[in-house]
């Protein structure tokens, strides 16, 4: 197990490592095993990658992303020019339904409308990431599956069994008011997002309530 200052340098490391421009203005601070990120960067990309990069981290169990997104003036675009470039990229995203939509105000873009699949709200989510000139993506898309919860438990069961990255020993899948509830320990991060991925994957699912930990301190989704 690392000391603070170590997991600190390791997490710089990987943020070095993810980013072109390095660290430049981003700070980091660890202790036990809970990550914070300050400063600022030039592109709400790369905050997004900051916080991807200290998660692949061993020994993370928490980040909290207090990066500021400052857009360069040279590289700022109107509020138009975002939210027309936002509606061509999920135009043309197979995977998007044309029920999601697009709103920008001072460069921050808000996502709302209805999904049937939670991979669909995380897909319009992750195709804006990398636009330009914006400063952040808030998601208020609802997810209503067109499907029933019959059998959810045992699909998502079979599907912990079949993965390679979830002992399903460890994370138990129960049913509560209309819900999946999630419930055990990840070995890692990546064992704790697989485990959530394959539970949003079930058809009907609307809502997964997350009582996972990962190591020690409780993993966060979000």
């Amino acid at each position: 197990m690392w000391t603070d200052t170590e997991l600190q340098h390791e997490v710089e490391k990987a943020i070095g490592w993810r980013l072109s421009s390095g660290l430049r203005q981003i700070s980091v601070m660890a202790k036990a095993g809970a990550v914070d990120l300050a400063g600022h960067v030039d592109s709400y990309w790369e905050k997004c990658a900051a916080e991807s990069a200290a998660w692949c981290v061993v020994h993370v169990h928490r980040v909290t992303n207090g990066i500021r997104v400052l857009v360069p003036f040279d590289k700022q675009r109107t509020d138009d020019d975002i939210a027309l470039a936002a509606m061509g990229i999920l135009e043309w995203n197979c995977l998007v339904p044309a029920t999601v939509e697009v709103q920008v105000t001072d460069a921050l873009l808000t996502l709302s409308g209805t999904v049937e699949r939670h991979e669909q709200q995380a897909e319009a989510v992750r195709a804006l990431c990398t636009l330009r000139a914006i400063t952040g993506i808030r998601n208020n898309v609802v997810i209503q599956p067109a499907a029933g919860l019959a059998d959810v438990k045992a699909t998502i069961e079979a599907a912990f069994r079949r993965s390679a990255l979830i002992d399903s020993g460890h994370i138990k899948v129960q049913m509560a008011h209309g819900a999946v509830n999630l419930r055990g320990m990840a070995r890692s991060r990546a064992e704790y997002e697989e485990a959530l991925s394959a539970a949003w994957a079930a058809p009907g699912v609307a809502k997964v309530e997350d009582h996972v930990t990962v190591g020690a301190v409780k993993g966060e989704h979000g």
